[in-house]
């Protein structure tokens, strides 16, 4: 398996300064700064690109156990909505939401979120975020 890579710069204190997180694939090069993290400022912060990275990972995971069970899904649309709450003397991711809506033929509501909370517990993000509370909310289009 390759292995993946990112980096990031940042230049000044944590209120004035600023800085860049880069993919190593060139896909995305964007600004942030604790402005963008912490307040309503325009920009990316590292939090979003969490929540990015587990919503297309659960994306993918959905199709393959989906497909796993015999269905064929036309599309999934996967929000996260992830949680930066103030723990004890720091910040702390609390709580993902992920907010899924699923376009599929022939199947029930609830074998649609069975089958959606095993995608979810297989994901490597979500195993990556063990740590973390990841709430799950699948619907049909």
């Amino acid at each position: 398996m390759p292995v993946r890579n990112a980096s990031a710069v940042w230049e000044g204190s944590l209120l004035d300064g600023h800085g860049r997180m880069r993919l190593g694939s060139g896909a995305m090069d964007a600004a942030y700064s604790f402005a963008t993290r912490f307040a309503e400022e325009p920009g990316s912060n590292p939090d979003e690109l969490v929540g990015a990275a587990l919503a297309g990972c659960f994306s993918m995971a959905l199709s393959l156990e989906l497909e796993k069970a015999g269905y064929k899904m036309e599309r999934v649309e996967t929000r996260a909505r992830v949680h930066v709450d103030k723990v004890d003397d720091g910040f702390r991711i609390t709580c993902i939401e992920l907010l899924a809506e699923v376009q599929i033929p022939s199947i029930s509501h609830e074998t649609l979120l069975r089958v959606a909370e095993v995608a979810k517990s297989g994901c490597p993000v979500s195993q990556a975020l063990k740590g973390t509370e990841i709430t799950l909310d699948a619907r049909l289009a």
